[in-house]
């Protein structure tokens, strides 16, 4: 059984994330020869709003080479020429064409933040936040032509607790990915651990987030906003008007409202309590922290400290 493989992706397991656990560097130290990493090209620019892949520098410190081709499919031969005996995938953030899935006779293995065939797509991790959803988990499967449907070695579960953020829930499932893979990878390779179709029946597919998605809509129940802000978190973030500013709210929680309700939009502000309560469609949001556009995230008590906020006004006007 060969050792050598191909890493394809970047790690970050959701737009706006950082790659805190690395699968690259566990399979390097679990003594796979890795003969190069993949990742696509507008990842490894030079922009100053780029942040360094993580696996670009894992690569450099390897002495592994850093390959980003234009085009996969016209890549094929020299990446058949690495004569791998599996690629390993994790966010590659480009769909790898079919005529790249038979180069490697163990195939191409990815790890994919969901219960699949739940939750299919590129925003798994948004979603289930979104959702309120009470468990996800990381699937091994083997890439196919079609859009997460390949065949599922082995998954794990995940609980969650309701509280949390694109950032924390990703490291989370990072972890687990890495686990999952170093044990099982051996046994992918050597034939004795089978992956086992998926119930495409049962699949569901997730929705793309645009920019337009960071807009607060004051209208909509104040459990669906808190959700957005931490599903939103790094990207595309979650904003509205403040004082005449726009601002990113990075903290908030819901509280529950009876009787009388206000317009939605509406401000209360609680200077003892360093809050500002902003009436929703139901229930109202208490603001905790947000940032100021090109300002350094502050907690409410801050930001009034610094800016004149009328309490008759509404917010995102």
């Amino acid at each position: 059984m060969s050792r050598k493989i191909l890493f394809f992706g970047n790690e970050r397991l959701a737009t706006g994330v950082h790659a805190s656990m690395s699968a690259l560097q566990a399979l390097i130290a679990n003594g796979y020869e890795v003969a190069a990493v993949v990742a696509a090209q507008n990842e490894v620019g030079k922009s100053r709003q780029q942040r360094q892949l993580e696996v670009a520098a894992i690569a450099k410190q390897h002495d592994i080479p850093l390959l980003t081709p234009v085009n996969l499919s016209a890549a094929r031969d020299e990446l058949a020429g690495f004569d791998a005996e599996a690629a390993v995938l994790i966010a590659y953030g480009k769909i790898v064409p079919t005529a790249l899935l038979d180069t490697f006779p163990s195939g191409i293995i990815n790890i994919h933040p969901s219960l699949l065939p739940l939750h299919r797509g590129s925003t798994p991790i948004e979603s289930v936040i979104l959702e309120g959803a009470k468990q996800t988990g990381v699937s091994l499967m083997r890439l196919s032509a079609e859009m997460d449907a390949g065949p599922v070695y082995v998954q794990a579960i995940v609980p969650l607790k309701g509280n949390e953020t694109k950032q924390t829930l990703a490291h989370q499932l990072s972890t687990v990915g890495v686990d999952l893979l170093t044990d099982n990878l051996s046994k992918i390779l050597d034939g004795s651990l089978r992956p086992k179709p998926q119930d495409d029946a049962a699949a569901t597919y997730d929705s793309q987030i645009t920019k337009a998605d960071s807009q607060l809509d004051w209208t909509k129940p104040a459990g669906r906003l808190e959700a957005e802000i931490r599903a939103y978190a790094g990207w595309p973030r979650s904003r509205t008007r403040l004082a005449g500013k726009e601002v990113i709210i990075t903290k908030a929680h819901l509280r529950h409202t009876q009787g009388t309700r206000s317009v939605p939009g509406s401000l209360n502000v609680l200077r003892k309590d360093g809050l500002i309560i902003i009436t929703c469609g139901q229930d109202e949001l208490a603001i905790e922290h947000l940032q100021p556009a090109g300002k350094p995230e502050m907690t409410v008590s801050a930001f009034l400290s610094g800016y004149k906020l009328d309490p008759n006004s509404i917010a995102g006007q």
